[in-house]
C-alpha cells in the first residue's frame, strides 16, 4: 500500500479556528461534476414525480405507500449510492451521496424515511457488521427489498442514549441473546424488516444486535400520531425474551456506543443536506406566491419588507451550502487518504466523519435552523393562506420542527461542538493553546491600525482572522477560570458554540465567493458577494453579543473590562449598506421565480 499523500488545503477536524485557508482549496457546488448535477435532477425530479402528487395519502399512512416509494427509490439506485459495487450499490464518493440526500430534501415524510433507511438503518451493517452480516442484509438493503431502521431512543434515554435500560441476557444454550425492553420514536419501525437495536448486556456492555422482523419476541405497538412528518413511519419496539441469534451481534460486546455515535456523525450532516433541500424548496414556493399574491394593487414582491425576508432565505441556505460541501469533501478527501494508507473502507469513512465530527455538529445545527428560519417566514409570506392545510407551506413549517430534536437536540449538539474541541486540545490532537495564548498577548499590546496592503476582501479576511481571535480567548479565559466546572456551565459553552458556527459559516461563505470571483469575474460574482458580505456583517453582531454574554458570565473587574473590550476590537465590522444588498439578491430570485442561486 502507498503511503497516506496529505491534500492540499486540508484541514484537520477543527483546525479552521487556528489556520488560514485559500479560497483556492475550498471545494463548493460550482465544483460538481456533470455526473453530480445530472444525479441531484434525478433526485428532485422524483421527488417531483413520484412523491408530492401521493403528498395527502402519504401522510395518511397508506399502509404499504412508503415501502412502494422506496422501492422505487431503489430501483433508481438511490438507496445505494454511497454502497460499495460488491453489495449491489453504486460505489459513489461522500459528496455524491450528500448531493442525493440534498435533492431529496424536499419530499416531506418520505425524505425522513429514505434518510432513515440509507442511513442509520443500513450503514451500522455496513460498517460495523462481519462479512457474512454483510453478506446477508445490503445487498437486499440497497435494492430495497428489506427495509431499514434503528432502535436507540427510550422512553427514559433520549440524549442520554446511554442510559438505555433494555437489557440482553444470553441463553442457557449460548445460542441466542435474550432481549427485553422497549424503544420509542422508531423510524420505518412500522414497516422494517431488519432493525439496529442497542441492549446492554448482563445489565453494563453497550451492544448493538441486528434483530429481524420475525424475531420471536419481538412486537411493535401501534402508529405514533406526531404534529409533523405525519407520512413517517414512527412506532415503539417492544422485547420480551426476544430471540436474537448470537450471530447477530453487530461489532463487539460492550462496544456499541461506538456504532451509535459514529453513525450519528455521518447523520447529522445528511440531516443539514436533507434540511438545505428542503429549504431550497419551501423558498421557491414563497418566491412564486410573493409574485403573484397582490395587495394595494401590486404583487406583495415589490415590497421591501418582503423582499428583505425573501434575502435573509437566500443568504441562510447558500450560506448553509458553502458550510455542507466544504466539510463533505474534506470527509471525501480524508477517506481517500485513509484508503491509500491501507484502511479498509469501512474504517476509512468512519475515521473520515470522525475527524471532522465537530463540523458535522455545527453542520445539524445551522442547517434545521436555516430550514426552521425559511419555513417560517414562508408561512408568513402567505399571510392567512400559510396557515391553511391546503397550502403546501403549511406542511413544509409542520415538518420542519423536528429537525431539532433528529440526531442529537441542537443543545446537545451545541455542546459537543465545544467540548469535541476542548478534548482534542487536552489530547494534543489540536493545537488550541499556542493561538489562546498568542491572542491573549495581543490583547495587551497596542492595536496595530496598519492594515497592511488593500487587496479585495482583505478587510473581510482580516474580520474572519479576528472573530477566530476572539472565539480563543473566550474560550481560553474560561477554560484557565472554570476549569473542570466548565462542563456544568452549559449556557456559557453555547455562546462559545454559537461564535463558532457563525464564524464557520461566515468563513465557508466568503471563501465560496472569492473563488466565485476568481474564476468568473466580479460581474458574475456580484450576488455572492453580497450574500457573503451582507452575512459575515451580521455575523459580526451575533460574533459580539454571544461573545459578551458569555464573558460577562465567568469574569468580573478589569479581567472582564479588558476581555469586553477585546471581544469589541475583534469584532468591529466595516459599514455595509444590507438594505441595498438583500434588494439585490431579492430581485435576482424575484426575477428567476424561484432559488437558483
Amino acid at each position: 500500500m502507498s503511503a497516506t499523500i496529505s491534500t492540499p488545503g486540508l484541514l484537520k477536524g477543527g483546525e479552521w479556528i487556528i489556520k488560514e485557508s485559500q479560497a483556492e482549496n475550498v471545494y463548493a457546488p460550482e465544483d460538481f461534476s456533470e455526473e453530480q448535477k445530472m444525479i441531484m435532477e434525478m433526485c428532485t425530479s422524483f421527488v417531483k414525480t413520484e412523491v408530492l402528487p401521493i403528498i395527502e395519502r402519504i401522510d395518511k399512512l397508506e399502509p404499504g405507500l412508503m415501502p412502494s416509494l422506496l422501492d422505487k427509490a431503489g430501483e433508481q439506485g438511490l438507496l445505494g449510492t454511497s454502497i460499495p459495487e460488491e453489495y449491489g450499490g453504486l460505489g459513489k464518493d461522500f459528496v455524491t451521496a450528500t448531493l442525493v440526500n440534498e435533492g431529496l430534501g424536499s419530499g416531506f415524510s418520505f425524505s425522513v424515511a429514505l434518510a432513515a433507511h440509507t442511513g442509520i438503518g443500513t450503514l451500522p451493517i455496513l460498517y460495523f457488521g462481519t462479512e457474512a452480516q454483510k453478506q446477508k442484509y445490503i445487498p437486499r438493503l440497497t435494492t430495497g427489498e428489506w427495509k431499514g431502521s434503528y432502535g436507540l431512543t427510550e422512553p427514559n434515554s433520549g440524549s442520554d442514549a446511554l442510559g438505555a435500560k433494555t437489557s440482553a441476557k444470553l441463553s442457557a444454550d449460548g445460542k441466542y441473546y435474550l432481549l427485553n425492553g422497549q424503544k420509542c420514536w422508531i423510524t420505518n419501525g412500522g414497516f422494517a424488516d431488519v432493525y439496529t437495536v442497542f441492549a446492554k448486556v448482563d445489565g453494563d456492555k453497550f451492544t448493538a444486535f441486528i434483530v429481524d422482523r420475525d424475531t420471536e419476541g419481538f412486537t411493535q405497538g401501534p402508529e405514533e400520531h406526531k404534529m409533523g412528518i405525519k407520512g413517517s413511519s414512527t412506532v415503539q419496539l417492544y422485547f420480551q425474551d426476544a430471540k436474537v441469534p448470537v450471530e447477530n451481534v453487530l461489532g463487539e460486546i460492550g462496544k456499541g456506543h461506538i456504532i451509535a455515535f459514529n453513525i450519528l456523525n455521518i447523520g447529522r450532516l445528511k440531516l443539514c443536506a436533507a434540511a438545505l433541500g428542503g429549504a431550497k424548496s419551501a423558498a421557491t414556493t414563497a418566491i412564486e406566491y410573493s409574485n403573484t399574491r397582490e395587495q394595494f394593487k401590486q404583487p406583495i414582491a415589490n415590497f421591501g419588507a418582503i423582499k428583505h425576508k425573501i434575502a435573509e432565505m437566500a443568504i441562510r441556505m447558500w450560506v448553509a451550502e458553502s458550510a455542507l460541501y466544504r466539510t463533505a469533501k474534506w470527509i471525501d478527501e480524508k477517506e481517500q487518504e485513509l484508503l491509500q494508507s491501507g484502511k479498509p473502507f469501512n474504517e476509512a469513512l468512519l475515521g473520515a466523519a470522525e475527524e471532522y465530527a465537530i463540523e458535522c455538529a455545527m453542520l445539524k445545527v445551522f442547517g434545521s435552523e436555516v430550514l426552521d428560519y425559511v419555513v417560517d417566514e414562508g408561512v408568513q409570506i402567505h399571510g392567512g393562506n400559510g396557515f391553511s392545510a391546503e397550502y403546501i407551506i403549511s406542511r413544509a413549517y409542520r415538518d420542519s420542527r423536528i429537525n431539532r430534536i433528529f440526531e442529537g437536540t441542537n443543545e446537545i449538539n451545541r455542546l459537543l461542538t465545544v467540548d469535541m474541541m476542548l478534548k482534542r486540545a487536552m489530547k494534543g490532537r489540536l493545537d488550541l493553546m499556542g493561538p489562546a495564548m498568542a491572542v491573549q498577548k495581543e490583547l495587551l499590546s497596542i492595536p496595530d491600525f496598519n492594515s497592511g496592503e488593500e487587496t479585495p476582501f482583505s478587510k473581510e479576511l482580516k474580520l474572519i482572522a479576528d472573530m477566530k481571535k476572539a472565539i480563543l480567548m473566550v474560550a481560553g479565559a474560561a477554560v484557565q477560570k472554570l476549569m473542570m466546572k466548565i462542563e456544568s456551565e452549559q449556557e456559557i459553552l453555547m455562546h462559545i458554540a454559537d461564535m463558532a458556527i457563525n464564524v464557520f459559516h461566515a468563513e465557508s461563505a466568503l471563501l465560496r465567493a472569492i473563488k466565485i470571483t476568481n474564476i468568473s469575474g466580479e460581474a458574475a460574482a456580484a450576488i455572492y458577494q453580497d450574500i457573503a458580505r451582507t452575512y459575515l456583517y451580521d455575523t459580526a453582531d451575533r460574533v459580539f453579543k454571544s461573545g459578551k454574554d458569555a464573558v460577562n458570565a465567568f469574569a468580573e473587574g478589569d479581567e472582564q473590562r479588558m476581555m469586553l473590550l477585546g471581544v469589541k476590537r475583534f469584532t468591529k465590522a466595516n459599514n455595509f449598506n444590507t438594505k441595498d444588498a438583500r434588494r439585490r439578491i431579492a430581485d435576482k430570485l424575484l426575477n428567476d421565480n424561484k432559488y437558483a442561486l
